[in-house]
């Protein structure tokens, strides 16, 4: 660990280091200034390794952390929801490992991470952590077992698969990311780098005057999003493995920073399919799983990153449970709907433009009229997959909702998540006599909603699904 931080803490101090040598005039001064920066970071990483202390005592585990004042924190075992493995690449040369360990009590972050254990430490704590203090049947299963994980594999992702990647839309545009870095790194340092601020701001200034050039940069940009979005996306889902371990979901994922990620059987309860436009083109789709009590969802729920339509069907049925019911229609007037927001805004920029382009004659009010009256006809096909993507339906144990169309998501939910309903209506829904009715849900994004619904299915949904809360209720 006295390597790893000093490293890691490289990026933060690459800059100043390189500030100081420049200041200095690269003077024997300013190489004693940095070689201190550097042994301040060493010093650093000995005071947070020696410092640091953890233990597991009974039912709960102890964490210490000591230097003037102390601090002790305490997790119950049963408490915890999930135990991550990951190994970062300088950790995975050293042999080394990070758990993190969330108890869903702290929104995003982890409740605790043991930073530097050993592989087989890692893989030690993880099972003995995963243990609930509660469940002496649990405890007595282990006894009469043999030794050694029970392990079944569930999907191992074919690396062909991994082409899927730029079509999720997840890293398209690190690209623009990677340039706007660049271009603010030489606004912020460019004194420090050699050439001063004001030539920073010639070339700008220079390129602003060139807009063939910009427009190349640009289309340069653009045509590289699918391969480094491709790149990014391989780098971390390779070699996806989802198996299910002694009652728990374990995804295993990623080249540089290897993750293993598991979630209790007992607390998931459904699942999320998730495709965007291009995606429902080429038939892919991502799954996440719906778990209560779980931190950071959007990363560690997710069961399967961009394949087949029918496979995702086929784990998700496999390893949380099928949905054996088709999805019920939205009334017509959510059609309507859809295809209102989708047209009527372009053709008030239409209409805007026409007059401005009759009034003054530019050119440009020309070329934005047609861009609506395009963008406006594009609308129609836009509305009506909306509109198609719109449904809810219940088969008798899980519950399903659908809606959306750029980012398409179906939610499958057992009927005990149920927690309750809300039923919602806008000043516009009122007119057009629909409402949003939301399944409220102890797990994933806390809520799931059927969007548009008619008063009957708002009314008749809920009491399907739950009647003997709504029945008496009933007229």
């Amino acid at each position: 660990m006295l390597l790893i931080d000093p490293v890691r803490m490289l990026p933060s101090l690459l800059l100043p280091l390189i500030g100081v040598l420049f200041v200095g005039g690269f003077s024997p001064r300013s190489y004693a200034w940095a070689a201190a920066g550097v042994v301040g970071a060493v010093v650093v990483a000995f005071v947070r390794w020696a410092t640091f202390t953890y233990e597991i005592l009974g039912d709960s585990l102890e964490t210490k952390r000591s230097l003037i004042s102390r601090s002790i924190r305490t997790i119950p075992l049963e408490r915890i929801r999930g135990v991550d493995v990951s190994t970062p690449p300088m950790h995975r040369l050293l042999g080394l490992a990070v758990l993190k360990i969330d108890t869903g009590a702290s929104g995003g972050d982890e409740e605790a991470k043991l930073d530097g254990v050993t592989l087989a430490e890692a893989e030690r704590l993880k099972a003995l952590l995963l243990r609930r203090a509660g469940r002496p049947e649990a405890h007595a299963q282990e006894a009469a077992a043999p030794a050694g994980p029970r392990e079944q594999p569930i999907i191992s992702v074919p690396r062909k698969w991994l082409l899927y990647g730029p079509l999720s839309g997840a890293y398209l545009l690190t690209p623009f990311a990677f340039a706007g870095g660049a271009v603010g790194l030489a606004f912020q340092w460019s004194d420090e780098l050699g050439f001063g601020q004001d030539a920073a701001w010639s070339a700008g200034e220079w390129l602003w005057e060139h807009p063939y050039l910009l427009l190349a940069v640009a289309l340069l940009l653009v045509l590289a999003m699918p391969v480094t979005g491709g790149l990014m996306y391989a780098i971390f889902n390779w070699n996806f493995h989802l198996k299910r371990r002694d009652g728990y979901l374990v995804a295993e994922r990623g080249l540089i920073n290897r993750r293993s990620v598991s979630l209790e059987s007992q607390r998931v309860r459904g699942y999320e399919i998730v495709d965007g436009l291009a995606e429902r083109w080429a038939g892919v789709v991502r799954v996440w799983a719906i778990v209560t009590g779980l931190g950071d969802s959007e990363t560690r729920g997710q069961l399967l990153p961009d394949v087949p339509r029918g496979v995702a069907y086929q784990v998700a049925a496999d390893a949380i449970g099928p949905y054996r019911s088709e999805l019920r229609p939205h009334p017509p007037v959510a059609r309507r709907r859809r295809l209102f927001r989708a047209v009527f805004p372009w053709l008030v920029v239409a209409l805007a433009s026409a007059a401005a382009a009759w009034a003054t004659g530019a050119t440009l009010w020309w070329v934005l009229l047609v861009l609506a009256l395009l963008l406006a006809a594009l609308g129609v096909p836009l509305g009506l997959d909306r509109y198609a993507s719109l449904g809810h339906g219940y088969d008798g144990v899980r519950l399903s909702v659908r809606s959306g169309s750029l980012r398409r998501a179906q939610a499958v939910i057992e009927r005990r998540a149920v927690v309750g309903w809300r039923l919602r209506q806008t000043w516009f829904q009122r007119r057009a006599g629909v409402l949003t009715l939301i399944a409220g849900v102890g797990a994933g994004k806390g809520g799931y909603s059927a969007v548009d619904v008619s008063e009957t299915q708002a009314a008749d949904f809920p009491a399907e699904v739950t009647p003997e809360w709504l029945t008496p209720f009933l007229t």
